[in-house]
């Protein structure tokens, strides 16, 4: 069969002649190469390249150590971009491109639209040529990533400021136009939507297919320590993701522009896309190097014959069993299963809201910046993948079964529940004119409620302004003497301008401010608000907590199912952990914090200038809240209902998750 000659043929199949020519290749594919052998159709069929193209040197890569390092650096990527960039920058270009809450929502689960599409289609198809489906769809999430960053290069440079103080009172307003943010960018979108859309369909390959590939080309007990390698990896890039793209914010959009404004300064637009255009560059590399990977790597057959037995051990009648929807049906009508997977997507729902929105909240409250914000919440992901650990850990410690797992969860759901009223604390609104406070006593009052609190309705302009002809395009903060925050110096009725010894615009001559000096300074009203800290101690715990029960109901889920239906069971998790968790979770959430808004970007829509702090952490509070009790019944329904299926408990089994189940539940979560 073989016509190398000189070579002893048990040496030439068994693939020892020469395993030190090739580090970790197990056939004989390598070693016929250097001897210029030319390969057989089936040789070839298990080397490294792209069509034709096979060089001898890419053959040293050809190994299951190097496809783990490029999925692993995919995995990071695709967390790095989609659970880190996208929930960072979303209040940037909210900002930017007059967007309102529920329009983020929107696009935050674009990304579970399509990839909960795409699911069912890549399970089935994936498997004729895994490499080609994961290259393929790395590369059209590297070219989502690129789009997402498109709309910073089609639209007009972001000017804030304009060379002449046109926003003082009496001053020409007719020349302010032409300075508009974001006007007519709205329609952007729908590019963000459809970046989103390629993100979810791109990603989809990955942990549906990449660790079944790599699982089926390593030897079974090696399977742990990869699949901890690929988890590493895709835990660590939400976490990168966030802290590099709150770096990013701290520079200015244009970046070869200058301006006045500081990252402080509600006006300031970050630098978002830089980090979409790093992800897309590192992404379709990646992409073309997985491409030339064969179906099946040198070797693969020495370590099909562990998988061969078992599937052999399945055969009476059990995988066509699988197959037949009665036998589905049953596996989707067991309450324990039903009620646990309702449970994981509560879980899934709450983090997943909370990251959307979570920037905008802390920003709102404690008056920081979006990339100080960022930052805050990237660091928030080191106790959700601590607690991921410890919950894992504690189980294996302590040999769970089904119901002791349950019980763990349920003590944990309830410890969160108590730390979700840390949401009660919040600082008070920021005094502003004609919107929470009137100009003056002769003013009107009420003019609409909010909560149990009245205000304005938006009422910028007063006797004390009407005379200075004041343009509402750009919303310029300034800080008056009376501590009361006013729109523009315009509005404010400021006729003059200096600048300080620290290089800070002082407005002068107000005749909005009643105070003993009419003045006021550039740049919102700072509260005094001294609860930051405090917040942010029983948010990490609350983060902890919650990383507890992210992987146990993983496992949980796996005992609970018959044998043959566990991979099927997960899917079916996965799907409503989609539908009705991640989806619409943020579209919810975006629509109710839009009731809590007091100023908008524009009349009636656009991006919110002012919260209403209190009715925000309300908000909040209710949502968290509904999620976590929801989270807790379903357990404890679970409970109940398995004490009647007492043959589904398996006892001390440890089943590890397949598939890399547990990587894909917790990147979800981050």
């Amino acid at each position: 069969m073989f016509k190398a000659t000189g070579d002893d043929p048990s040496q030439v199949a068994d693939g020892s002649a020469h395993s030190a020519v090739v580090p970790g290749a197990t056939s004989f594919q390598g070693q016929l190469c250097e001897r210029g052998h030319r390969p057989t159709e089936q040789e070839s069929e298990q080397l490294c390249g792209w069509g034709a193209l096979q060089p001898r040197a890419l053959q040293v890569f050809n190994t299951p150590r190097w496809v783990l390092f490029f999925l692993s650096m995919a995995s990071f990527l695709q967390g790095f971009l989609i659970n880190g960039l996208v929930n960072t920058v979303v209040t940037s270009i909210e900002r930017r491109f007059d967007l309102s809450s529920s329009q983020t929502g929107l696009i935050v689960s674009s990304f579970d639209i399509a990839s909960c599409v795409c699911l069912p289609f890549v399970s089935y198809f994936g498997n004729r040529h895994k490499p080609r489906w994961l290259g393929w769809g790395i590369g059209i999430m590297g070219l989502g990533s690129l789009l997402f960053a498109l709309p910073h290069f089609t639209t007009p440079p972001y000017q804030a400021t304009v060379p002449e103080r046109s926003d003082m009172c009496s001053s020409n307003a007719t020349h302010f136009s032409q300075h508009k943010n974001s006007d007519g960018l709205s329609g952007y979108f729908y590019v963000f939507v459809l970046a989103q859309l390629l993100h979810g369909v791109g990603s989809t390959p990955l942990y549906t297919l990449g660790f079944t590939f790599l699982d089926e080309n390593i030897k079974p007990n090696n399977a742990p320590v990869f699949m901890g390698v690929f988890y590493t990896a895709s835990a660590v890039g939400p976490s990168v993701g966030m802290l590099l793209g709150g770096f990013f914010l701290r520079f200015y959009s244009e970046i070869t522009l200058e301006t006045e404004l500081t990252p402080g300064s509600p006006l300031w637009v970050g630098a978002w896309w830089i980090g979409f255009l790093l992800a897309g560059a590192l992404s379709l590399p990646v992409a073309f190097v997985i491409l030339g990977y064969p179906r099946k790597l040198p070797g693969s057959q020495d370590t099909a014959a562990p998988r061969e037995a078992e599937a052999q051990r399945c055969k009476d009648g059990r995988l066509d069993d699988f197959h037949k929807p009665v036998t589905s049906m049953k596996t989707i009508s067991i309450p324990s299963f039903l009620f646990l997977s309702l449970a994981v997507t509560t879980v899934n729902a709450l983090i997943a809201v909370i990251s959307a929105f979570f920037i905008k909240f802390y920003e709102s409250q404690f008056s920081v910046s979006s990339s100080q914000a960022a930052l805050i919440l990237g660091a928030m992901v080191i106790p959700l993948c601590a607690g991921s650990f410890i919950g894992s850990f504690v189980i294996k410690r302590f040999k769970l079964k089904c119901r002791g797992i349950i019980w763990f969860c349920i003590v944990i759901s309830c410890v969160g529940l108590l730390l979700t009223f840390m949401f009660f604390i919040h600082c008070p609104t920021v005094s502003t004119a004609g919107v929470t406070v009137p100009y003056s006593s002769g003013q009107r009052k009420i003019k609409f409620c909010l909560g149990h609190r009245s205000f304005l309705k938006d009422e910028l302009v007063a006797q004390c302004n009407s005379n200075c002809s004041c343009e509402r395009q750009r919303f310029s903060p300034v800080c008056g003497a009376d501590r009361v925050m006013y729109y523009s110096p315009c509005f404010a009725g400021c006729s003059s301008i200096n600048l300080s010894s620290t290089g800070e615009e002082v407005f002068s001559d107000c005749s909005c401010v009643r105070a003993n000096v009419s003045s006021a300074v550039a740049g919102k009203c700072v509260g005094s608000c001294s609860y930051k800290a405090v917040f942010l101690t029983l948010y990490a715990i609350s983060c902890l907590c919650t990383g507890l029960y992210l992987i146990p109901p993983i496992t949980a889920t796996l005992r609970c199912v018959p044998e043959r239906q566990k991979s099927f069971a997960l899917g079916i998790q996965w799907i409503l952990v989609r539908m009705l968790g991640t989806i619409p979770g943020p579209i919810v959430l975006g629509s109710l914090i839009d009731g809590a808004c007091l100023l908008k970007q524009s009349e009636g829509q656009g991006s919110c200038f002012l919260y209403e702090n209190q009715q925000l952490s309300h908000i909040t509070l209710i949502t968290v809240v509904v999620y976590r009790v929801l989270g807790a019944v379903f357990f404890v329904l679970a409970l109940v209902f398995l004490k009647a299926e007492p043959a589904l408990d398996s006892g001390d089994k440890d089943t590890p998750p397949p598939e890399g189940a547990a990587v894909k539940q917790l990147q979800t979560c981050l």
